[in-house]
């Protein structure tokens, strides 16, 4: 079973409550869009399997609840996670401001050091954001962080967002190898296609 898929990946996707977290989960596994989708309770979680230059990797996307009241539940959302998307919510500052929060409890509750973070900022379909794209920018390199702006109502980058986080993961041999060892595993060398890779221009690899 699974013969040919390279790993499995632990992806968490975290912020504050009401960003769209679930909205990506539901745009990039199921390529649906519901505005009326009720707040996660707990915990979300989704398989799906992607191909990132020519390597198949299963993701296991555990989407979070952003509420304070269920953060008893975080220490074990973290353990073992190979990759990670911060979202905000570019309509609304107060989510922004408050990413350095989570990128404590990361550094708190994240038992590995290569992790891979993405920072997302949702909702680029509205008209009254508040958070400039620079700002965005300038928060994820700070953090060296990917960066990318999504919209999981149009689908705007969130393929992207995934596939780069992915591709980053499987380019940081050290965070899934370990598991694959008795495998033989072998990477498929990466071929660049015109304009460097599938995300329009959209990522800003850091």
């Amino acid at each position: 079973m699974d013969e040919d898929v390279l790993t499995t990946l632990k992806i968490l996707i975290i912020g504050e409550s009401g960003v769209g977290k679930s909205s990506l989960l539901l745009r990039f596994t199921d390529d649906t869009f519901d505005p009326e989708l009720a707040a996660t309770i707990g915990v979300d979680f989704k398989v799906k399997t992607i191909s990132v230059d020519g390597n198949k990797a299963k993701l296991a996307i555990w989407d979070t609840a952003g509420q304070e009241r269920f953060r008893t539940l975080t220490p074990s959302y973290y353990r073992g996670a190979q990759g990670v998307i911060l979202v905000y919510d570019v309509t609304r500052r107060d989510t922004f401001v408050k990413l350095d929060n989570w990128l404590n409890e990361l550094e708190t509750y994240c038992t590995r050091n290569d992790i891979v973070n993405m920072l997302v900022g949702n909702k680029i379909d509205k008209e009254n954001r508040e958070v400039d794209r620079n700002e965005g920018l300038k928060f994820a390199r700070k953090h060296s962080m990917l960066f990318i702006e999504a919209s999981a109502k149009t689908c705007d980058g969130v393929q992207c967002a995934f596939e780069e986080l992915v591709e980053k993961i499987i380019q940081t041999p050290g965070l899934w190898e370990s598991e694959n060892q008795n495998k033989g595993v072998k990477l498929t060398p990466r071929e660049e296609g015109p304009g460097g890779g599938a995300c329009g221009g959209y990522c800003s690899v850091l």
